[in-house]
């Protein structure tokens, strides 16, 4: 079964060549694709030296990400951040659970590059299957035919991945895997922890109340 990794990407420069390089060591049959929105630093010529497929696309995680899944021709599309690390086991993790065909797609549990209180109980929720607690960054995984029966990622600015996972468990069974990515603090080293999460409970509550994505977008750029 061969995995399609889209990795959508805006200025990655310094953490695109590792996460190609480590997605190469693993076992398993991949391809890479890389889906930029415009980046203005070296990470579209990076990704061609490495010999990576570039998609060009307006900015946009979802677009870049339903651009980047239109060019794949893999069997499974696997969305992975370029800041992010697949286990070891990653093929054979995804493979092992789509023999079952009630199963639509998953993600992994997650892990950080960094250790603290806030970050592993953030970590810990998410090996629970409560769709809620499920990002983008937990590298989504889903068969391509049910991805592009679903539409793929509406263009949303914002919680494009939480729409893509509620709407698929409306279709099908999706599982959380039984290991983690590793992925940045970054975002949290940035805001705090207890800032960020309490950020992010707060998008997500107004996004399930009906807040037009655009409006989050404007208030997350604001207090953050």
């Amino acid at each position: 079964m061969r995995i399609s990794v889209v990795i959508p990407t805006a200025n990655e420069a310094a953490r695109l060549p590792d996460t190609v390089a480590a997605i190469r060591r693993l076992p398993g049959e991949f391809e890479i694709i890389v889906a930029d929105g415009g980046s203005t630093d070296a990470t579209v010529d990076l990704a061609e030296r490495l010999g990576v497929r570039v998609v060009r696309c307006p900015r946009g995680r979802g677009r870049q990400m339903n651009m980047g899944a239109a060019a794949a021709t893999g069997d499974v599309l696997l969305f992975l951040h370029a800041d992010t690390r697949l286990p070891q086991s990653a093929h054979h993790l995804v493979t092992a659970a789509l023999d079952d065909r009630g199963v639509a797609g998953g993600c992994f549990q997650l892990s950080f590059d960094r250790d603290s209180p806030g970050l592993r109980f953030s970590a810990f929720v998410t090996r629970f299957s409560f769709s809620l607690f499920h990002y983008g960054d937990s590298a989504y995984f889903v068969r391509t035919t049910a991805f592009r029966a679903l539409g793929g990622y509406r263009p949303y600015p914002i919680m494009e991945d939480i729409d893509l996972w509620r709407r698929l468990r409306k279709r099908a069974r999706l599982v959380v895997l039984d290991a983690p990515v590793v992925t940045s603090s970054r975002r949290f080293d940035r805001h705090g922890v207890f800032k960020q999460q309490c950020l992010g409970c707060a998008l997500l509550l107004l996004f399930l109340a009906g807040v037009p994505p655009a409006r989050l977008e404007r208030f997350y750029g604001e207090v953050r």
